[in-house]
């Protein structure tokens, strides 16, 4: 199967998928007890029934939940996702306006991660059952272990209270300047920290099984230096397992955004999420649920296109 073939089989796949995270979204949101209605009502318990049954239909919240999610849905297809019913602001507008924010944490997070996996595990691997193998392994247990908000407080409160290294507020300045650059280290790690775990894990056991194998006696009997047989022999076919692993945690980064952007007052999408949420916003919800979906769906796509490359005999199996 050529590799064009292959993306557009992919590409075809997920579009169920998002159907069903909106599906499941929309459905979960009607479950649950009241909407934004009653929140508004709440923060002015003054408004009259009657007004409130006016915004209700305003809204479109009278109607049954298939027709509401139509209605949606067929906006949606036409590129309207609706508006905030409490700012009435455009949900796109919203969502655009903190997705760069959002964006930029997570790139922080996998640069992180990439930068801590992939030599911590070959280092790992290369000297197995050694002294560095047993620290690597216990730093990486630590790492899944330990929650993101307490990494995230911890971390505020060593390297920005104590030393002093970091400022303790969003620096308030564009989002390629040094200085919000340099601020964006200390929630990057904290995002990041789970992911680079689970890939160093990862490596180490791939590089270890990989190191075993017969082709790379070989290399070694024909002379080539210990460091080719590592980084280009055995470091191609080791990739494969951790660049399947990583769109896997694409989905961990995403959800810890929305902790980190909380503990560390960043303008993103996860903060805007918990909002929506405590309004019932849920115009704003189903977006930021979509929006996420969809980068979640396209890591998986670019890491299937990434590992059909390295192993085109993948594409055969599609």
């Amino acid at each position: 199967m050529s590799l064009q073939k292959f993306i557009l089989k992919r590409i075809l796949a997920s579009v169920p998928v998002l159907f069903g995270v909106s599906v499941v979204t929309f459905a979960l949101m009607h479950i649950t007890p009241g909407d934004i209605v009653d929140q508004l009502v709440a923060a002015n318990p003054n408004v009259p029934s009657h007004e409130a049954a006016r915004l209700r239909r305003e809204f479109g919240l009278d109607q049954p939940v298939w027709v509401q999610y139509l209605d949606w849905m067929q906006g949606v297809l036409t590129g309207d996702f609706g508006e905030v019913y409490s700012t009435s602001r455009d949900v796109s507008a919203v969502v655009l306006a903190r997705l760069p924010e959002t964006i930029a944490l997570g790139l922080f997070g996998w640069v992180f991660a990439l930068l801590i996996a992939i030599p911590g595990g070959i280092y790992a691997a290369v000297n197995k059952d050694q002294l560095g193998d047993d620290v690597s392994r216990f730093v990486a247990l630590s790492g899944i272990s330990i929650p993101n908000f307490w990494l995230g407080l911890m971390l505020m409160a060593v390297f920005a209270v104590q030393l002093d290294w970091f400022p303790t507020l969003d620096p308030q300045t564009s989002l390629l300047s040094p200085s919000m650059l340099w601020w964006l280290i200390l929630p990057g790690v904290t995002i990041g920290t789970a992911a680079a775990a689970n890939m160093m894990r990862i490596m180490r056991t791939s590089m270890a099984e990989e190191l075993n194998k017969e082709y790379v006696t070989a290399a070694r009997a024909k002379g080539l230096p210990e460091r080719t047989v590592i980084l280009k022999h055995v470091l191609r076919n080791s990739l494969i397992s951790v660049t399947t692993v990583a769109a896997f945690l694409t989905a961990s980064i995403v959800a810890g955004s929305v902790v980190v952007e909380t503990v560390f007052g960043w303008p993103g999408l996860g903060r805007e999420l918990i909002d929506a949420v405590h309004l019932r916003e849920i115009n704003l919800i189903l977006a930021i649920t979509l929006f996420t979906g969809f980068f979640i769906v396209l890591a998986n796509l670019l890491a299937d296109i990434v590992y059909a490359l390295l192993d085109p005999r993948i594409r055969d199996e599609y």
